[in-house]
């Protein structure tokens, strides 16, 4: 957790030493070379699958601003800073989808990964999501679902996840949080870096989920607003339930969050070490699931104790690090992922979706899928490595 991912989901990262925890300077890429015109017609063309539910999905962004925080990064900034990309069930109809990324983030990413005789930025960037950009929502309330990536990477990683959710009845913001990621496009032009990679001191992780738990309760107290809300379709949210899940440190700051914000009332932790451990009073009798690799993690078998509410500790056979983003799916049209994988990108995106979706269902509207029951002939992968 926290590492490397092993095999061909290795090789379409290229992630920093910085994303493993270790105190290992990050080494300067290489020049970026040029993908051919006639290399990029042969390329596949990237595509994301749809998501399985019964709403459309629409998609805005929002731009943050909390002007009582300096950044912890860059203190002189003064002002920390959001991007939320906000996906909702949305009315049928027409129009063109968002984009994966903008092409300034893509480059930023592939450079980054030294992919460049891989993947253009033309062609990540060029990627179309299932969301429809300002679509007309559905009826009614949902709950809300905030989603936090890992360290080093753009909340893009997390789309197939929040458009899963969207589809299926939650309205969905996915955060980045500035300077944590190796390319974040903001307003004015502005690609931030990852400067929080160059600052943390060895074993000093613990700041990052403290961190975003004041991002994403800032970002609550915006979209509940009873005046002037930050997002226009903000009555869509109800405020009596609030998740939040999260992939690698993203993970462990829903926990970090709960700890904090009585409003979120169940986390999910997707494969992250507890960077900042959970309290020893618990989360206050509120549910919370860890989705994991299998891998041994200390802070997990630490803190499974601690979690005082319904909890489930589940690990997915032949899963990496980032078999719950969207990387094995990417990284399988690349053709990255070779045939004794253990997990497809197919694959592990249906499980990632299906139990996701599923914990929120049962804890946030009170529909029992019994997926998070026990053991399934349909997924076999799915081990519970403890219930209760």
């Amino acid at each position: 957790m926290n590492h490397l991912p092993r095999g061909a989901a290795a090789s379409l990262l290229g992630l920093s030493l910085a994303l493993l925890g270790t105190s290992v300077a990050r080494a300067a890429p290489p020049a970026p070379t040029t993908v051919s015109s006639a290399a990029e017609t042969a390329r596949v063309r990237l595509e994301l699958p749809p998501p399985t539910g019964s709403y459309a999905v629409g998609r805005d962004t929002l731009h943050l601003v909390d002007s009582n925080r300096p950044d912890p990064w860059v203190p002189e900034a003064e002002a920390r800073e959001l991007m939320v990309s906000m996906y909702y069930p949305a009315r049928p109809g027409g129009g063109r989808t968002a984009p994966y990324m903008t092409a300034a983030e893509a480059q930023a990413f592939i450079d980054d990964r030294e992919l460049t005789d891989v993947v253009s930025a033309r062609t990540l960037s060029g990627t179309r999501t299932n969301a429809r950009t300002a679509a007309a929502p559905a009826r009614g309330t949902f709950p809300l679902v905030v989603l936090s990536p890992g360290f080093t990477v753009n909340r893009s990683t997390l789309t197939l996840l929040a458009e899963e959710l969207a589809s299926r009845g939650y309205v969905v913001a996915a955060v980045d949080h500035a300077y944590e990621s190796v390319g974040t496009a903001f307003p004015g032009g502005r690609l931030l870096n990852c400067v929080a990679c160059e600052k943390i001191v060895p074993g000093g992780y613990g700041v990052v989920p403290e961190g975003r738990a004041g991002d994403v309760s800032f970002l609550l107290d915006r979209l509940l607003a009873d005046r002037r809300p930050a997002w226009r379709h903000a009555r869509m949210i109800d405020p009596t339930r609030i998740g939040m899940a999260g992939h690698s440190i993203g993970g462990a700051s829903a926990a970090t969050t709960m700890a904090g914000d009585q409003r979120v009332r169940a986390g999910t932790n997707m494969d992250g070490s507890f960077m900042e451990p959970v309290p020893a009073e618990g989360l206050g009798g509120r549910p919370f699931m860890m989705l994991g690799t299998g891998d041994d993690d200390r802070s997990w078998t630490r803190d499974w104790p601690l979690l005082d509410g319904w909890k489930r500790w589940i690990n997915v056979t032949g899963a990496e690090h980032f078999t719950f983003t969207d990387v094995p799916v990417l990284g399988e049209q690349l053709g990255l992922l070779p045939p004794e994988e253990p997990l497809s990108g197919k694959r592990s995106q249906e499980i990632t979706r299906a139990y996701v979706t599923a914990f929120f269902d049962l804890h946030l509207k009170g529909v029992d899928r019994r997926l998070l029951d026990g053991p399934t002939a349909e997924y076999p992968e799915v081990v519970f490595h403890r219930k209760d």
